[in-house]
């Protein structure tokens, strides 16, 4: 794994050579113009809340903010993967962001989305057996230096081929999940005689 990839991932994560980020971006354009990616949700490394996870049943994508990419941007993209398997699985693909400060609210339908990797244009929730190991989840911000033509449903690899040597920026934050233990509650038949 490239050392500029490593200092952005925490260690551990299998998938790091997989991800968008390793395949289209660089040292280069990592923060580039100061670009950061930040979540009113959870801190960076921070836990991912259960209403962002198959845990809830009305459970939705969480809110992400976006400083200002550098001058010249015309769209962001934003592409969430589970970085915890050597293949990592996509999670969310957003573009058609405008190229400025910005944010997309809890649950808000972006202006177009691609298809993650159960096939589906929405925000594929994080799903774990119990007691599993806690997964990363890698929410990479792109800023490209032209608008992409892709119509909505498009896949990852349209997705990246189309971004490929036009990425100006990039900004990364990562959130980490582990499912909740069952209740450990357990019913005394003295309490209720």
């Amino acid at each position: 794994m490239a050392a500029w990839l490593s200092s952005v991932l925490p260690a551990g994560c299998p998938a790091n050579g997989g991800l968008a980020i390793a395949r289209v971006g660089s040292d280069k354009v990592i923060g580039r113009g100061g670009l950061q990616l930040t979540s009113p949700a959870f801190r960076a490394g921070g836990e991912l809340d259960p209403s962002f996870t198959a845990e809830e049943e009305d459970a939705v994508a969480p809110p992400l903010e976006w400083s200002a990419p550098p001058p010249g941007t015309q769209e962001l993209v934003v592409v969430v993967e589970d970085a915890s398997t050597d293949d990592p699985k996509c999670h969310w693909l957003v573009w058609g962001l405008a190229g400025q400060r910005g944010k997309l609210l809890e649950g808000e339908a972006p202006p177009r989305a691609g298809k993650n990797s159960q096939g589906n244009s929405e925000w594929l929730l994080p799903a774990l057996p119990e007691g599993s190991d806690p997964h990363t989840y890698v929410f990479q911000l792109f800023a490209l230096d032209l608008p992409l033509t892709l119509m909505p449903g498009a896949t990852r690899e349209q997705l990246l081929g189309a971004m490929d040597g036009h990425v100006v920026a990039a900004a990364v934050l990562t959130a980490t999940y582990r499912p909740s233990e069952g209740d450990d509650w357990e019913e005394d038949d003295d309490d209720f005689e």
